[in-house]
């Protein structure tokens, strides 16, 4: 490979010096430009500020950071230093975070926009050198201060930047991945910058060809830039591009305003978003009402953009989802508003450079189908159904796990996905579940919950759900009640029983949609809702499925011996 992604980079530096690549929102309204010439002049001077810490070449250099201009420049420092970043969650517990940066041997950490420091410090082992944000907590801020951590501007201001073209070598380590661990620890996940660069210049061909090869290109980074897909598809892509205009979120409360802000041309988002948007305009205005005036010829195409418009998404030439299924009612949904979606499939292993939709290649989009191969990507199903990938972008292995890495490639060097898929002759995919969240009832067949949970989760009602029911007389379905609706359902007997009575017609519908040995007993409510925080949601908002079956195992016998159709856990 000629040219690897900071090549590109410095090149951007050169040419586009004065071109603003990234729009920070700081507080109060207000935002901070940093043009190309100013993010890689700040990167070259935290470079040299971490050569001069005496780290050897290849040292692991973390960062903890929610998604800002900050994270961005210090992974550009790391590279040009000649070291590996080391991204963790932001929401990550004290404990997890202790683990990364000690199974990765990291030499020093950055500290950048978090919610609970105060919670995740203890995880930093003593001594580690750690150099703060300028938009880190006000302890993190404070620490800076007194001296205890390095200060972000301090350092630039007073460190002369590295000179010259810092090259990497193609097999050298751009970044350990550690995956959010769905189950069990998070894994190490090598990404080299041969790799990385396959698969983000891939990636940002592919969007070019969507949004237009010379149009101004917007997107608004949100997801957790330490996940492999707003990585590779939003940071990664955009260091190839050059053109491409970042824009980052300040706050939950602010975030429409912000996605208003940046007015994106692509956005991409993982199924709960895509499911609590969807809620947020059901909120405003029932199903029914929205759908009859949908109905309507012009009416409803005024109506549609409205709905766009208030959810920041009126600019958007292509959007996309990705780390978990999306129902295919969903998909239908947003199309109807004119919003072209469009489900891709890719993991860490592969920089997310796998499949995706193409609404323009006639069979390449269909609602409930992750679309074809991408450029590069090659594609087989095992005698299991187990989809095995080889990509352009693939990993080099585990970090410290070597017989870890050799079980998951086939003999003939194909990555073992653990996803079970079909595929038709044109190549598009379809994932019909993971092996491992396969499971027995007592009927002796394996039922693989994904398909089904997504046929619960196009009930507007229905913000989450999960199916389970291993060694059971039958499956069930927990489910979590629309944001909304919950305050409400305690206290309003009306609304109450309009709730069971919508769960227990769902039930009967999905029921009749399935195999007789898929078919759910009942659906339990859930008694609050699953979150990052309390442990049931992974960093990307994926469910974690042992965790949330290890906290109901209690009560799942007494639900059985209720016999109810419906009942609140």
């Amino acid at each position: 490979m000629d040219r690897l992604i900071l090549d590109h980079v410095l090149d951007h530096e050169a040419a586009r010096s004065g071109h603003v690549y990234l729009t920070q929102p700081v507080g109060g309204g207000q935002v901070v430009d940093y043009t190309w010439g100013q993010v890689v002049g700040e990167a070259r001077r935290m470079a040299a500020h971490l050569q001069g810490l005496g780290l050897p070449r290849g040292a692991r250099v973390a960062i903890l950071s929610k998604n800002c201009a900050h994270f961005i420049m210090a992974e550009l420092a790391i590279w040009l230093g000649g070291y590996t970043t080391v991204a963790i969650f932001p929401t990550e517990t004290a404990e997890t975070i202790k683990y990364v940066l000690e199974h990765s041997e990291s030499s020093a950490l950055f500290v950048g926009k978090l919610d609970t420091w105060p919670q995740q410090q203890p995880g930093v082992p003593a001594g580690l050198p750690c150099i703060a944000f300028p938009l880190a907590p006000p302890e993190a801020r404070a620490a800076a201060a007194s001296g205890a951590f390095g200060d972000w501007d301090a350092i630039v201001a007073r460190t002369a930047p590295l000179q010259g073209r810092p090259q990497r070598a193609a097999d050298e380590l751009a970044m350990l991945i550690y995956t959010s661990g769905s189950t069990g620890t998070p894994k190490g996940v090598m990404n080299p910058f041969g790799a990385f660069t396959r698969a983000a210049a891939a990636i940002a061909a592919d969007v070019r060809e969507r949004v237009g090869a010379h149009s101004e290109h917007r997107m608004i980074s949100y997801l957790p830039l330490a996940h492999s897909f707003e990585r590779s598809w939003v940071e990664g892509a955009s260091l190839i591009d050059g053109g491409s205009h970042l824009f980052f979120a300040e706050t939950l409360q602010s975030f429409v305003e912000d996605v208003k802000r940046a007015r994106p041309t692509l956005f991409i988002s993982v199924p709960r978003l895509w499911l609590k948007f969807q809620q947020g305009v059901f909120a405003k205005m029932p199903p029914a009402k929205l759908d009859r005036l949908l109905r309507i010829p012009i009416l409803g195409r005024i109506v549609a953009k409205k709905v766009l418009t208030g959810l920041g998404l009126d600019a958007v030439v292509s959007a996309g989802s990705g780390s978990a299924p999306l129902p295919p009612e969903l998909i239908k949904w947003y199309r109807r508003l004119g919003l072209k979606l469009v489900e891709g499939y890719g993991m860490t292993e592969d920089n997310s450079l796998s499949h995706s939709s193409r609404i323009d290649i006639d069979g390449a989009a269909e609602p409930g189908w992750v679309g074809v191969p991408m450029k590069g990507v090659e594609v087989k199903l095992g005698a299991d159904g187990e989809v095995l990938i080889k990509s352009p972008g693939q990993f080099a292995g585990y970090y410290k796990q070597p017989e870890l890495t050799a079980e998951s490639f086939t003999a003939d060097g194909y990555f073992r996905t653990g996803d079970l898929g079909e595929r038709r002759p044109n190549g598009l995919l379809r994932i019909t579940g993971r092996a491992k969240e396969l499971f027995k009832t007592a009927k002796g067949k394996y039922v693989a919950p994904a398909p089904i949970e997504n046929l619960l989760l196009a009930h507007p009602m229905v913000e989450s759900c999960m199916v389970s029911g291993v060694g059971q007389p039958a499956a069930y379905g927990l489910v979590v009640p629309a944001e909304d609706l919950r305050p409400r359902l305690p206290n309003d007997a009306e609304l109450r029983a309009r709730f069971e009575g919508e769960m227990a017609a769902l039930l009967e519908r999905v029921n009749g949609q399935i195999a007789d040995y898929e078919q759910l007993a009942m659906l339990v409510v859930a008694r609050e809702a699953w979150s990052i925080e309390a442990g049931t949601l992974t960093p990307t908002m994926k469910i974690k499925r042992s965790r949330i079956e290890s906290n109901v195992a209690p009560l799942v016998e007494g639900w059985y011996a209720k016999s109810k159709k419906v009942l609140w856990a």
